[in-house]
């Protein structure tokens, strides 16, 4: 009889390309990223159909064609422990347009970048088979929802490689920490426009356009495109406290910044200093209190690939 696969055994590594598109040997011990809700669309492309006129009805033979592969998934929010020190799922911010700049036992800070991007090697099992993404680029949502782990959220687009059976490796998960809860006492700062407000969910999508560019003599995995957007449920306060619709009215730019975590090594500032606050809708009851979805468009500025930072201290 077959064995079955067990779901929950797989294995996820993923180191930066240093040659595009080719395996720079990725370990176990130097390459895991511990993550969570996983899933794979293994074979996305398209179906050519060869359109062959025959004497009899029935069904067409196709040829796949623009083999990619898409893998998702999520990491928990938390720094290295050490101020200075990149976390494990730090190489996943550079294969999403990030660039990472490490200021000695002081601090890591991604940013965004539009040229010179770098891409992953991904290899993933799902019990001894092994799924691999080369030259892959992706996009990212960070998420803190009070009560809750911080994540974020990956999409990565990959080019196909076939899969195989191959012993999955032994792996090594220090450079993931545990996440705090988002709360008040973790969540020392959130302020729209330097206006504390009371919040219960948030988050910051990069907003990257990732597209497979396949043709004769070049096959890539390419970001085209990326527009940043900011969400986040608030308590609704008096005009005179926080104006939403006074600041979307007038264009008004404003700062944006949260600050997660409060010992070294472990505190996330993510700050969009130029932002456009949207129409707000409608408020929502939630016991019993007013709240309201504010969405926000982070901008740059006179010189670009400022429209947000992730500070690690």
């Amino acid at each position: 009889m077959v064995d079955q696969v067990f779901f929950r055994k797989m294995v996820l590594l993923a180191k930066l390309e240093s040659v595009y598109a080719t395996d720079p040997t990725l370990t176990g011990a130097a390459n895991a990223i511990l993550a969570t809700d996983i899933s794979l669309r293994p074979m996305e492309g398209q179906d050519v159909a060869r359109n062959l006129i025959r004497d009899y009805l029935s069904g067409e033979a196709t040829i796949p064609a623009g083999l990619h592969v898409i893998i998702e998934f999520s990491t928990e929010l938390a720094g290295s422990g050490t101020a200075g020190t990149a976390p494990g799922w730090g190489p996943l911010m550079r294969g999403c347009g990030c660039a990472e700049v490490i200021v000695a036992n002081t601090s890591v800070t991604y940013s965004p970048i539009s040229e010179d991007m770098e891409s992953l090697y991904v290899k993933f099992w799902l019990g001894d088979t092994l799924h691999a993404l080369k030259g892959a680029r992706g996009d990212a949502t960070i998420s803190l929802d009070a009560q809750g782990i911080p994540r974020i959220r990956w999409t990565f687009t990959g080019l196909w490689v076939a899969p195989a059976e191959v012993s999955r490796p032994a792996t090594t998960l220090t450079g993931f920490k545990k996440p705090k809860i988002a709360a008040a006492a973790n969540t020392p700062t959130f302020e729209l426009n330097s206006v504390a407000l009371a919040l219960r969910s948030w988050s910051l999508k990069l907003g990257n356009k990732v597209e497979p560019r396949l043709l004769v003599n070049v096959e890539k995995i390419i970001i085209t495109d990326r527009a940043e957007a900011l969400d986040c449920t608030v308590e609704v306060t008096p005009l005179t406290d926080f104006d939403p619709f006074a600041l979307a009215a007038a264009q008004t730019l404003i700062p944006a910044e949260i600050v997660h975590g409060t010992v070294a090594g472990n505190i996330a500032t993510i700050a969009a200093p130029t932002c456009q606050l949207k129409r707000p809708g409608s408020a929502t009851n939630n016991q019993g209190i007013a709240e309201r979805v504010l969405s926000l468009t982070p901008l740059p500025s006179g010189t670009g690939n400022d429209q947000f930072s992730l500070t690690l201290t």
